[in-house]
């Protein structure tokens, strides 16, 4: 009877009872921010640092990075598949992010040496530390972001938790970009360069340790599996099978693609439609102050679905953008104007886009009966990779089209091409978008009555084992042959 007694209690504080105090918000925050140090330095600096600083090509550069990105499409799904057939004693997710955080700050660290070896030796060690950075960030990333999950079982929290997380993430990537020019100015004085930027890139990242350690301390597990049964590779497979809602958001997320195709072609429209290539600076001004668009949705959630917040964020998007095309770019205030009130827009599709997706655990574990967190986030690392990745080669292709030669004074036809691809690509991407969520029928409602179901079983499951092991058996069994 003590065991059950014990069960009992663990249902009563992993479902209602347990607020997630600001102490806990921060400290969401504070392992994104830290983790995203790592982010930007590599996102942000490590192509200049290979050209300029190891002395390897650009096309070196670029393989790895292809061969990099190939690698990360395969590891994320095995990484999440391994967390969820797992548990640690710190619980499903706090305990990679217990360990993960001095991986993080090592495998960065090895990105920015310079060893005193031939240009061959130089690029094999550049695709072997890129490599492994991203195995690293995988096993961080990924529980980080499943944390949500069992946090707390509210979908109000769950935004909340999501929209501190994703303004870690702009807060890191943006304070990196601040610190490395000064830090690079200050050690360069007395320094090589190699030497500079291994010096700051280690202050860096051990600040990026103590933000880390802090999300880890102080955050909790609440949320258990409808039932102890160990999860197998299997169940993980089955689960995201029958997890039909979750493939329909990461299509929205993977669509991203098309503002990943702006970033790539931003610089060339202010350098050659505007003449202005110093408008990238402001751009990515306007980048990291969007993030305050962030604070509101945890408001607008309170009074409305979170699909038709979306919904509307982005037909926004779409009228935006087509004003933008209609006006033209003749007037640089109004081009400025036009990409910062679009770039809140999309911004504050990422939170909104992240807790929706976290909302579909819960609809894969009243399905199958397994609760398989890590596959869900897994699945938006996946997304988010291969979007880049495509992004990338899609912007060679697309400046090919439109007949762009480098350096000189660009044709009438390239202009137009590089202004429609800046105004117009990302409306046709928040379209596509629209579309999906046109029969996207998954609400705050259906999440709620699975919270319910959850619920349910557990007390019933806190009874059955009291009758014996075959009932319950029996009883689990049943659960998951119903459907919603």
């Amino acid at each position: 009877m003590q065991a059950s007694a014990n069960s009992v209690d663990n249902i009563k504080i992993d479902v209602n009872h347990e607020k997630v105090s600001l102490k806990e918000y921060l400290a969401y925050f504070s392992y994104g921010f830290g983790q995203c140090f790592s982010f930007g330095l590599v996102g942000t600096f490590i192509l200049f640092f290979y050209t300029d600083i190891l002395g390897i090509s650009a096309v070196a550069a670029s393989i790895i990075f292809l061969i990099a990105r190939i690698w990360d499409a395969v590891i994320d799904p095995i990484v999440a598949g391994f967390m969820d057939t797992r548990r640690t004693k710190h619980g499903k997710f706090r305990g990679y992010m217990k360990f993960t955080p001095i991986l993080i700050v090592v495998s960065t660290i090895f990105c920015f040496m310079s060893p005193d070896i031939s240009v061959t030796g130089k690029v094999i060690y550049a695709g072997a530390t890129y490599i492994l950075w991203g195995t690293v960030y995988a096993f961080s990333d990924i529980p980080f972001w499943s944390l949500s999950t069992v946090i707390s079982n509210k979908g109000q929290d769950r935004t909340k938790l999501l929209t501190v997380a994703n303004l870690g993430v702009y807060g890191g990537i943006g304070m990196v970009g601040f610190l490395v020019p000064i830090l690079l100015g200050i050690f360069d004085k007395t320094n090589t360069p190699p030497i500079s930027y291994l010096i700051t890139v280690g202050i860096i990242m051990i600040a990026a340790y103590i933000l880390m350690f802090l999300g880890y301390k102080y955050t909790k597990e609440r949320v258990l599996p409808s039932h102890n049964e160990k999860v197998t590779f299997k169940d993980v497979i089955e689960s995201a099978k029958a997890n039909k809602y979750m493939f329909k958001i990461l299509l929205v997320f993977f669509l991203n693609i098309f503002m990943n195709i702006v970033q790539g072609i931003i610089l060339y429209f202010f350098t050659y439609n505007l003449n202005a290539p110093q408008l990238m600076s402001v751009f990515g001004i306007i980048g990291t102050l969007s993030a305050v668009g962030f604070l509101f949705i945890p408001i607008l959630t309170k009074y409305f679905k979170k699909r038709n917040i979306l919904r509307t964020l982005l037909a926004l998007d779409i009228l935006l953008r087509i004003a933008f095309f209609l006006i033209g770019y003749d007037s640089t205030v109004l081009v400025i104007t036009f990409l910062a009130i679009t770039q809140l827009l999309y911004s504050a599709t990422g939170p909104i886009i992240s807790a929706m997706l976290s909302e579909t655990v819960e609809y894969s574990e009243v399905k199958t009966g397994k609760r398989t967190e890590a596959i869900v986030f897994g699945g938006q690392t996946f997304a988010g990779k291969l979007s880049v990745a495509l992004a990338g080669a899609l912007t060679g292709f697309i400046l090919s089209l439109i007949g762009y030669q480098a350096n000189v004074e660009q044709t009438e036809f390239t202009l137009n091409g590089l202004f429609i691809a800046v105004s117009i690509l990302p409306a046709l991407g928040s379209f596509l978008r629209l579309l999906l969520l046109s029969k996207y029928d998954y609400t705050e409602d259906e999440f709620n009555e699975c919270i319910r179901i959850l619920q349910d079983r557990k007390s019933k499951e806190v009874r059955f084992r009291d009758m014996g092991s075959g009932k319950l058996s029996h009883f689990l069994q049943a659960e998951q042959d119903k459907n919603i």
